[in-house]
């Protein structure tokens, strides 16, 4: 695996904001998820996208906000009208080794693109996450996927 975030493009200016951000926000305890500027009408908007096992709440948005919004001021490549922290949501693919580590023991639905084990849809529990690879089960049958044969993810929600 070269990059962590593998199925993940960013803009110049979202790239040096998660950048800036990951060792303040690793700091806190809570995964960088992703970040994003964008306009939207006539203003400009740098999110953050955190997460954490068990999930965010909005102490941990305003945490993060806090740490990071001074060092923006001072070292980020754009002045945008607002900046939010937010989770990711519940239906967010997982794009990064670390997105299926935090959601070890869920079931997940995965897209691969050719096939494994002779299909390329699956539905299964995330069991373990090594270097180049998941560990999925399904009806208790293991199935090992290499990240690059990956082509979506996201976990399954019932309710």
């Amino acid at each position: 695996m070269k990059t962590e975030e593998f199925m993940s493009e960013r803009s110049r200016i979202a790239q040096q904001a998660f950048d800036l951000a990951l060792p303040v926000v690793e700091g806190l305890g809570i995964d960088l998820v992703d970040a994003e500027y964008k306009k939207e009408g006539s203003s400009y908007y740098l999110r953050l996208f955190i997460d954490k096992r068990g999930g965010i709440g909005i102490d941990d948005c305003e945490l993060v906000s806090k740490a990071v919004d001074s060092i923006f001021d001072k070292e980020l490549h754009a002045d945008p009208d607002y900046f939010e922290v937010s989770s990711p949501g519940l239906t967010r693919p997982l794009t990064s080794p670390s997105d299926f580590k935090r959601h070890e023991g869920e079931e997940v639905e995965a897209s691969f693109y050719r096939p494994v084990n002779g299909t390329k849809h699956f539905t299964g529990i995330i069991k373990g996450v090594f270097d180049d690879k998941v560990l999925f089960e399904s009806e208790g049958v293991p199935c090992e996927v290499p990240f690059d044969v990956i082509a979506s993810a996201k976990r399954t929600i019932k309710f």
